[in-house]
């Protein structure tokens, strides 16, 4: 998995279609919802049934092992969290699902890592920068993907990549709830354009 992750915090049911086709127009190949939204399984479930053949779907906010069932039973295929649960990481293993937990430690990196996860995401990388990418490439195992979420908008993502990153998250300099259309559309079109020039 590599590039732009768009991260739908506070959608809803009734938006998520609308904004699902308007991010795969403008080339974002993955869709995660938080599962802090309102009714946030439907949504996922909307979007795995319109676009699981062709856009990795996800959650975010995952906390528990139960969630993870959840979102399994969902079609889903990608469990994120703000931090590293080792019971997350197994049981999103056990569904057969990519795992993303987040860190913000080398120790919590390796123990992620022990624990069987696909990839880390750095968060937040307001606090963490380009500077923990580039100190922690060569430490981590050779391959290793890291995602850079916080802080990233279209300015500073060129600097991500070029730092070493997989990929980003992109929340709120993306979606918001209640954004048009065509404000969503300019917003992601000009984040792959800043990852895909780096």
């Amino acid at each position: 998995m590599k590039g732009v992750i768009a991260i739908l915090r506070g959608i809803t049911p009734g938006e998520v279609l609308a904004v699902g086709h308007a991010l795969e127009a403008c080339g974002i190949g993955c869709i995660e919802v938080p599962l802090n939204s309102p009714q946030a399984f439907v949504s996922i479930e909307a979007l795995v049934r319109e676009f699981g053949d062709r856009l990795s779907v996800g959650a975010g906010t995952v906390m528990d092992a139960a969630q993870v069932d959840r979102v399994a039973d969902t079609g889903a295929k990608l469990v994120l969290s703000p931090h590293f649960d080792a019971q997350v990481v197994r049981q999103t293993k056990k569904r057969r699902l990519y795992s993303m937990p987040g860190i913000a430690t080398p120790t919590e990196g390796f123990a992620a890592l022990a624990a069987g996860c696909d990839a880390l995401k750095l968060f937040p990388s307001e606090l963490l920068g380009t500077a923990a990418l580039r100190a922690w490439t060569p430490v981590f195992p050779a391959g290793t993907p890291m995602f850079s979420v916080g802080g990233v908008n279209a300015n500073n993502i060129g600097s991500y990549k070029s730092a070493g990153a997989a990929g980003v998250g992109i929340g709120s300099s993306l979606y918001a709830p209640g954004i048009g259309i065509e404000e969503l559309t300019r917003r992601a079109q000009a984040l792959i354009a800043g990852w895909s020039a780096a």
